[in-house]
């Protein structure tokens, strides 16, 4: 499987280009056969990302299925995104990044005060931003989307190494300023993103970046 390749497309031709602000949610439409690039502005940013189908919410991206099928921890160029149907939601195309974990999950208020202090318990979390985007955002309202409709995400840039134990490291990112993901759809596809907010751990360098979203046809 290759892993860092450059893309060909133009910023300047997409459809859609929008910015992300630091620590917050993002809702959009992919469509099948469009491109849709993920653009990490100023390095060392966590984004935590989830597909629906579009017009069968039901069916989402499964992180068991895509590490199962592939027999891969981590996503990079040729990667193929299972849904929980078996059926290829998105390939990744291009990636300047190289790796992306699959296993980190969202921070939520639980995991801040297990891993960290009590009082970290009411600090944003992405799992905030899920949820507010899901009970906000009228296209997931038309979806029937909840709380319970959030499987396990994609921890785009964010560097979670394996230790030999089977625990997992929250590290320093291997992302820099203008590295990117990019995925061709395979089908109509939902997406939603926290531009992960967390101060407690080196996943965004403590220090939450925005990030630039494009569709191409």
């Amino acid at each position: 499987m290759n892993t860092l390749a450059e893309s060909r497309l133009d910023p300047a031709s997409a459809v859609v280009s929008e910015i992300c602000a630091a620590g917050e949610p993002w809702v959009g439409r992919v469509n099948k056969g469009q491109t849709f690039r993920i653009v990490d502005l100023e390095g060392n940013q966590a984004v935590d990302t989830l597909f629906y189908n579009a017009e069968n919410a039901q069916e989402r991206y499964s992180a068991t299925d895509t590490l199962s099928r592939q027999m891969r921890v981590y996503l990079t160029t040729g990667s193929k995104l299972y849904s929980n149907f078996g059926e290829v939601m998105l390939r990744i195309v291009a990636d300047t990044c190289g790796r992306h974990d699959t296993l980190g999950g969202a921070c939520a208020a639980e995991s801040n005060t297990v891993r960290y202090a009590l009082e970290k318990r009411h600090m944003h979390s992405c799992r905030d931003n899920f949820l507010h985007a899901l009970a906000h955002d009228p296209r997931c309202e038309q979806l029937g989307l909840g709380k319970r409709d959030i499987p396990s995400n994609i921890n785009f840039f964010m560097n979670v190494p394996v230790t030999e134990d089977g625990g997992l490291e929250f590290v320093d990112g291997i992302s820099a300023p203008g590295k990117y993901v990019e995925m061709k759809a395979e089908m109509d596809v939902l997406v939603l993103i926290s531009n992960c907010p967390q101060l407690n751990n080196p996943c965004n360098a403590y220090n939450p970046t925005p990030i630039r979203l494009l569709v191409w046809d």
